[in-house]
């Protein structure tokens, strides 16, 4: 009697680690590896982060997360000023900071959750309001505060949107030609050039990706 039980309980061990080092092997090893190929083979941008590469090969970032272009910080300064040769994204304040990813100042994806009457949220929006204006106006060219798109003044829902308007890309362009001493007319191609239509003609709206937009910029200012 004793045997039997012995022996029974040995075949159910020994079915169990067979079973365990089966399912290892499909589920550890062989679908991984099955899926990553599928991945590497059909999506090879998207299963690798989308990354944006420069005229170097470097990696600058991906095309899905939304980054900023400051100036270095001065001593007792809250934040930086941005960049102006360089196109700006969409505002991203109110989320918090991070010291990995220091060129979006983010701890989270997600919205303000303000309302739309909150007095903190409307002077946000009025002082980013002033600052496009400020920030864009040229010898040549003046921002009329009524042809500043939403997405000029406030953030995303993520907080993380890599795009911007093709009119807020437009306003920037006298600003940015004159930083790096080019013609407005070459900017406003590269606008165009990285301006992305509706999906299928209908769905969402045109939107410029600042990362790739400004990737292009500084080959061409290279160039």
């Amino acid at each position: 009697m004793t045997n039997n039980s012995v022996g029974s309980t040995a075949r159910v061990l020994g079915a169990g680690l067979r079973a365990l080092l089966v399912l290892t092997l499909v589920c550890g090893v062989v679908y991984p590896l099955a899926v990553t190929g599928v991945a590497q083979a059909l999506f090879h941008d998207n299963a690798n982060g989308s990354r944006i590469e420069d005229e170097n090969g470097q990696v600058v970032g991906s095309s899905l997360i939304g980054q900023r272009y400051d100036l270095p910080p001065k001593d007792g300064e809250e934040s930086p000023a941005p960049d102006l040769k360089w196109f700006q994204p969409r505002p991203s304040n109110g989320l918090g900071t991070n010291s990995v990813n220091t060129q979006y100042s983010l701890i989270l994806s997600g919205a303000t959750n303000r309302s739309g009457d909150n007095e903190e949220l409307v002077q946000w929006v009025k002082d980013a309001k002033a600052a496009v204006v400020e920030d864009n106006a040229t010898a040549t060219y003046e921002v009329n505060p009524a042809d500043i798109p939403p997405d000029a003044v406030t953030s995303s829902g993520s907080g993380l949107d890599p795009d911007i308007s093709p009119a807020y890309a437009a306003l920037q362009v006298h600003r940015v030609a004159e930083r790096n001493n080019l013609n407005v007319k070459q900017v406003e191609d590269l606008v165009a050039d990285h301006t992305t239509g509706r999906l299928l003609g209908f769905m969402g709206e045109p939107r410029v990706n600042v990362l790739e937009l400004n990737t292009a910029l500084r080959d061409l200012t290279r160039g």
